[in-house]
């Protein structure tokens, strides 16, 4: 069941620098999107979804799962930063038309940080996955 395939509603960024496509599932702790990626990504090289790419799907993410809870109390969306990236592992790049599935679980909150585990799938296959430290700006 998709939360939102307004994604926009939910995130700071905008194109071209979106790089999850429908919020799936947000919970307090979890949050899973999926992603199609088109020739235009302005994180392709040679038919390929860079590294680059590929933690910034994970951090929006966590973004989106941030922002529809923030909207579900009537809040703005907030603006995050990415701290610190930790255990960075890439199985594959996924290439042109490949659909990402990512499920971050926030592991740790401490005032406005929060740390994640992310992980992205393509096909049942691990694409991705790394510990992530956001720090989130409530008053952007």
């Amino acid at each position: 069941m998709d939360v939102s395939n307004d994604i926009l509603a939910f995130i700071p960024q905008r194109p071209p620098f979106v790089m999850i496509g429908t919020l799936m599932f947000a919970d307090e702790k979890t949050a899973t999107t999926k992603f199609t990626i088109t020739a235009e990504n302005i994180f392709c090289e040679n038919g390929f979804f860079s590294e680059a790419g590929l933690l910034e799907n994970i951090a929006q993410t966590m973004a989106a799962g941030t922002g529809y809870s923030a909207q579900k109390e009537n809040k703005p969306v907030s603006v995050g930063y990415i701290g610190a990236v930790k255990n960075f592992e890439v199985f594959f790049l996924p290439k042109i038309n490949d659909e990402l599935f990512t499920e971050i679980v926030v592991t740790d909150e401490i005032f406005n940080m929060k740390n994640i585990k992310g992980k992205i799938m393509c096909d049942h296959l691990p694409v991705a996955a790394c510990e992530m430290k956001i720090f989130i700006n409530p008053n952007h």
